[in-house]
Order: structure tokens, then C-alpha cells, then sequence
């Protein structure tokens, strides 16, 4: 470990439900779910499908962040498997007022009928807290605001030895969350983007919560990001179907985000 590093890897960057197949393995058909490492402080962005397989050692206790409670979003949790090992402490970061409240969010899930134990009976010790910014972890400081989504979801930034990224899922452009976000991630080396659909297919699903490669452009001149990586593929577009959108992005600094791939801050 070098305490400079500051990376990010997609673990999954599937939008709705997880898919499967020939089709989908350039991009992957993993559900949300991003590991970033900054020094020895370890954050999850998310906890979709792409969770389940995640790495269990970590220099310090990682901290989970979920940005909203949808499902796709929150799919791989009871099968990561850090959280039944004895003893073991995972921060688990849950948009909610209160301690309480993020505990019953989770346990709406999380327990049964729909799940057969609960995060308590785990062998795991997990920590479910509010998520509420800004959070400091070491050198790395997370900022969060909202987003323009159905039911809420948040943005949000880490910084680390003079590098950042922005992490904007389940987003819709719409003005005024967009002057507001054009703000929160002015000059990020690296931005996750929604990138779920087409320009026309947008125009049959507004008000989805869900946006285009178009309005990430729009993001990304205003902001002088380094990299835009467009997630949330929709589970319908398969390798092809994405390669083919990639290839029209008219610009360079703006493509797709790939499962496994992993990308180093300090070096944009």
C-alpha cells in the first residue's frame, strides 16, 4: 500500500437489476458498486450486485456509503462477505435522519420475509449509522448533496491529497439541481456519471431519475473534469449496444465504465 495512492475500482456500474450473458462481459452485468482506496482508508460507493465478490481485508474498517436505498443499489449487502466474519467491524453509511431511522431503512430489506436474518444476527460487526456529511476518514473528506431522483439520491465528493471525484448516479439533469451540481463538482479530476439512455430514448422516460451521455457532456465542459465515466447501463444494452453509444460520444475524456477496471487518480 502507498499512502498517495487514490484509486478507483468499478466492481459493478449496472443500472435497475443485475443481467448476465455473453452479451453483457466488456461492460459487465454487475449492479452498482465502486471500491475506492485512498492511502489505507477504504469507501464503497454503493452496494449492488458487484459487492458480493469485493475483496474482505482492509488496513482499517471500510465504510460503506449508499447513496439511496433502491434496490439495485443495495442488492449485493447480505452476500458481501465481510459482514458474517466474527468480529469483523464494516461502517455501513445510510441516508436517514437519525441512527433509528437508518436502521429501520435497512431492516425494511434486510430482514423477513424478504431476507432470513437480519444485519444484527450476522456474525459481523456492522455499524449502520446516518450518513451525513461532510465525513472525514483520515486525509479523505466526503462532501454530499443532493441529487434529482425519485425518493432522493445523493452526490457525493471525496477528496484526497489534492485529487477528487464525484459520484452522480441515479441522476436527471434538470436546472436547478444542475447549477447546484455544476458547483459541487467544479475542477473533480473524475466524474461518475448517469448515462442510463439515448437522447430519444430520454424523451419517452422523463422523470425516471435517469439521464444521457449529452447531459454528462454538458457536466464535464462546465466543470474541466479530467474523465467522465458514464454508469447505470441500462440492463437492456448489451456490449454491442454500448460500444455502439461510445463511439458517437464526440469528445474524448467521456466513455462508459467497464466492471474491473480500475482507475488511478494521481495519475489524471
Amino acid at each position: 500500500m502507498n499512502i498517495s495512492d487514490f484509486k478507483l475500482k468499478v466492481l459493478g456500474s449496472r443500472g435497475s437489476m443485475s443481467v448476465d450473458g455473453t452479451h453483457y462481459s466488456e461492460f459487465g452485468g454487475s449492479t452498482s458498486c465502486y471500491l475506492v482506496t485512498a492511502g489505507d482508508e477504504t469507501v464503497f460507493l454503493d452496494a449492488g450486485s458487484g459487492i458480493v465478490n469485493a475483496p474482505v481485508d482492509f488496513p482499517k474498517t471500510p465504510v460503506i456509503l449508499l447513496s439511496h436505498l433502491h434496490l439495485d443499489h443495495i442488492l449485493g449487502l447480505g452476500m458481501y462477505q465481510r459482514l458474517s466474519m466474527a468480529g469483523v467491524k464494516t461502517r455501513l453509511c445510510i441516508p436517514a435522519e437519525n441512527a433509528e431511522a437508518a436502521e429501520a431503512a435497512i431492516d425494511g430489506v434486510y430482514s423477513p420475509p424478504y431476507w432470513p436474518v437480519s444485519f444484527r444476527q450476522y456474525a459481523g460487526e456492522i455499524q449502520i449509522e446516518p450518513l451525513v456529511f461532510p465525513l472525514r476518514l483520515g486525509e479523505l473528506l466526503i462532501d454530499g448533496i443532493e441529487g434529482s431522483h425519485p425518493g432522493g439520491c445523493k452526490v457525493i465528493r471525496l477528496r484526497y491529497r489534492g485529487r477528487s471525484l464525484v459520484y452522480v448516479t441515479d441522476y436527471e439533469h434538470e436546472s436547478s439541481s444542475f447549477e447546484a451540481l455544476k458547483s459541487f463538482a467544479e475542477n473533480a479530476d473524475l466524474i461518475l456519471y448517469d448515462g442510463q439512455y439515448e437522447s430519444d430514448e430520454y424523451e419517452r422516460k422523463r422523470g425516471f431519475g435517469h439521464s444521457t451521455p449529452e447531459m454528462g457532456m454538458k457536466l464535464l465542459e462546465a466543470v474541466h473534469a479530467k474523465l467522465m465515466l458514464l454508469v447505470h447501463h441500462d440492463p437492456q444494452s448489451t456490449d454491442e449496444e454500448l460500444s455502439r453509444r461510445e463511439k458517437k460520444i464526440p469528445r474524448s475524456g467521456i466513455r462508459y465504465a467497464r466492471q474491473g477496471e480500475t482507475v488511478d487518480l494521481q495519475s489524471l
